[in-house]
């Protein structure tokens, strides 16, 4: 899509597809344990914008504290959410175990870094509210 057609440039196209996807993800440590320094943050979120980037997707935002992590990305459709998600759950934690390992020993146990659950909420775009009326609104032929 040219720039005339497309002023917001989180619109993106496919072959098949316009699309505008994103997601707020949030981690949070094992135990929900403060294993996190400032260093391992910076580090976590250079890991998890290259695993993005293997999926085609944007880390639009991150930032975090002792014990969870908020990520936003803009990722395609045709990316599985859950993939995404333990892609980066397990690869940043890999890295962050062999990077830090004396530190968070202190903090983990177990083989683990983060809690098995997350977060994932989507966002983005008009308001539910709005987008039912404007389906609501739709007229159908005679």
């Amino acid at each position: 899509m040219s720039p005339r057609w497309n002023p917001n440039p989180d619109v993106r196209t496919g072959r098949h597809v316009v699309y505008n996807l994103h997601v707020h993800l949030v981690f949070v440590t094992k135990y929900r344990r403060g294993a996190m320094t400032g260093e391992m943050l910076t580090r976590c979120e250079e890991i998890m914008r290259e695993v993005c980037e293997d999926f085609e997707a944007e880390l639009k935002q991150f930032n975090g504290e002792e014990d969870h992590v908020h990520l936003l990305v803009h990722y395609p459709p045709k990316v599985q959410l859950s993939k995404l998600v333990n892609s980066l759950k397990g690869v940043s934690s890999r890295y962050l175990r062999k990077e830090y390992d004396a530190h968070v020993r202190r903090y983990l146990w177990g083989g683990h870094f983060w809690s098995g659950s997350y977060f994932a909420g989507s966002c983005g775009g008009a308001p539910l509210t709005v987008v039912r009326q404007y389906i609501e609104n739709q007229q159908r032929p005679v």
